[in-house]
């Protein structure tokens, strides 16, 4: 045992073995891959460490990356972006962030897949839903970076930036394929929860999150993390699926197992469409579903006893019970959650139209106008400052929760979702109201960085994905070269944080937080299309993943 240590130990530092003058390299002794595997160093605790070749720019940004026999999944097509890019940039600290980060969800995160190039399921017919397929054809789980499980939502923004590759790169394809047929078991399994256990065909054994918890319905630990209501996990299981029809034409993942999957999904939009008390006779109606937990941290449990404040009837909105933070709302009904829904039930009922499932298209489509009517008559608030604004949470009763929080989505990021324009006049209200202290409670400023935060860590903390989503929704070059020199700035082990102290940039939150990095790669490439000359000088031509 001695020796094998020994052995490892030698092999990991040969994995990271640096040239002095040029990129890491790894020393090949003949072992065998599984052998170099075992001593790979846990990435949490790799990402908290700068590492050489340093950038070439002021800064010297580390290079983060784990060497090739460490690295979770591999895309040729991935590394020919990284280098087509960043070649082209004139910030080589901002060049160095994109390197490491638009690799990130794969180089660490893919800690179960297969192929599955076979599916035994048979094929959907009308309403008859085969329970066969079970965990059947290419599955792929994706944790979040340092919680060894996985969010349906971070999960999907962390494969978004991977989408207009998987045409081009079959192995990309079936690993999103993959991701699509994980999520569709979790969502039969467990509709209402966010968080998910490794699945039981990987032999990845599962973690607690240390948290004791009393929900309704009831979800088996072992394949369940975490079991907060949040309409936008939801969401981003249509938002997955849709992203990669869009892209591929392909419709392999619509079998029975998705199918349910959707029936699952159904049931929830109409069960958490009810008001809180009948409408006819005033009783109180229970709602399905309840969370309690044992905590001194408010945001972290629903009140009256787990059911959460009232809501009114005939709004058409739906009920989250959770924010995409994992706070809880005040107001069930939780705008940007319900503005997702409602793009991607549309967005599902187009695909679906055209693949000659009109009976269903239609039944999404109804539910999405639905929201999006509700929306405009409820979520739309005048503002005695700012004029006409999207509020953050209503209840139906004309309350209303006036702020904005980073995580996604968001009412910062309502046009990259599909559901507003971006020179849309309530839009453009609410945007200004919460970039700014006066009128966003959550927007943070100080000596050192700015945007907007949010309850889950503090009021010193901003996030990082927030200025991301601010360079995103706007066309003036000043504010995005603005955000995207703060958020250089501010990453110094060369990877995007969760939070940053907003009085000093060495005080922050998660050194390995996959989504974020893929938030800021979608962000390069977007301002590499949009913006030239931000990144590569002036009169320089666009860059487009086609």
């Amino acid at each position: 045992m001695r020796t094998t240590a020994v052995l490892l130990a030698t092999v990991a530092a040969c994995v990271y073995a640096i040239q002095a003058y040029g990129e890491q390299v790894v020393l090949d002794y003949g072992m065998e891959p599984d052998r170099y595997k075992a001593a790979c160093p846990d990435y949490l605790h790799y990402s908290m460490t700068p590492h050489r070749p340093l950038s070439k720019g002021p800064l010297s940004l580390p290079y983060q990356r784990p060497s090739p026999h460490c690295r979770t999944f591999s895309s040729p097509l991935v590394e020919k972006v990284i280098i087509d890019l960043t070649s082209r940039m004139k910030d080589k600290d901002l060049a160095r962030i994109f390197e490491n980060a638009f690799p990130n969800t794969l180089d660490t995160t893919v800690r179960w897949h297969v192929d599955g190039k076979t599916r035994k399921s048979k094929k959907h017919k009308g309403n008859d839903l085969e329970e066969d397929g079970h965990w059947d054809g290419a599955q792929s789980f994706i944790v979040t970076g340092d919680i060894n499980a996985e969010w349906l939502r971070d999960s999907a923004h962390q494969l978004a930036g991977y989408q207009t590759l998987a045409k081009k790169d079959k192995q990309l394809e079936r690993l999103i394929l993959g991701a699509i047929n994980t999520q569709a078991e979790f969502v039969i399994e467990s509709p209402y929860c966010n968080a998910f256990q490794p699945p039981p065909p990987s032999h990845v054994g599962p973690d607690s999150n240390g948290q004791e918890d009393s929900v309704h319905p009831a979800y088996e630990p072992t394949q369940v993390f975490e079991c907060k209501y949040e309409i936008d996990s939801l969401a981003s299981f249509l938002a997955l699926g849709n992203q990669f029809y869009q892209n591929t034409g392909s419709k392999e993942f619509l079998h029975s197992r998705w199918y349910l999957a959707i029936d699952k999904l159904l049931e929830v939009l109409e069960e958490q469409a009810r008001p809180t008390f009948d409408t006819k006779t005033g009783h109180f109606e229970r709602n399905e579903y309840l969370f309690k937990r044992r905590t001194n941290t408010g945001t972290e449990t629903l009140n009256l006893g787990g059911v959460g404040n009232p809501l009114n009837d005939g709004t058409g909105l739906i009920r989250s019970a959770f924010r995409p933070s994992d706070d809880a709302t005040i107001l069930g009904f939780f705008i940007p959650g319900n503005a997702m829904m409602a793009v991607e039930l549309k967005r599902t009922a187009t695909m679906l139209k055209a693949t000659g499932k009109s009976k269903l298209a239609e039944k999404l489509r109804t539910r999405g106008e639905s929201i999006e009517k509700g929306i405009w008559e409820h979520g739309v608030v005048a503002h005695k400052r700012y004029g006409e604004v999207f509020a953050f949470e209503v209840d139906g009763y004309g309350s209303a929760i006036i702020m904005d929080d980073a995580n996604l989505p968001s009412l910062l990021a309502l046009p990259l979702m599909g559901f507003v324009e971006k020179d849309n006049k309530v839009y453009q209200n609410t945007r200004k109201m919460i970039l700014e202290r006066a009128g966003n409670p959550y927007y943070f400023e100080g000596r050192a960085f700015a945007g907007i935060g949010g309850p889950h860590v503090g009021l010193q903390h901003a996030w990082p994905m927030s200025r991301l989503i601010q360079a995103m929704t706007s066309d003036d070059d000043e504010e995005i070269g603005g955000a995207l020199r703060d958020i250089r700035d501010s990453s110094r082990l060369g990877l995007i944080h969760e939070t940053i102290h907003v009085e000093r940039v060495t005080d922050y939150t998660r050194s390995w937080f996959a989504w974020a990095n893929s938030v800021f790669a979608q962000t390069i490439l977007d301002v590499a299309a949009r913006k030239p000359h931000l990144l590569f000088g002036k009169g320089a031509d666009p860059y487009r993943i086609e």
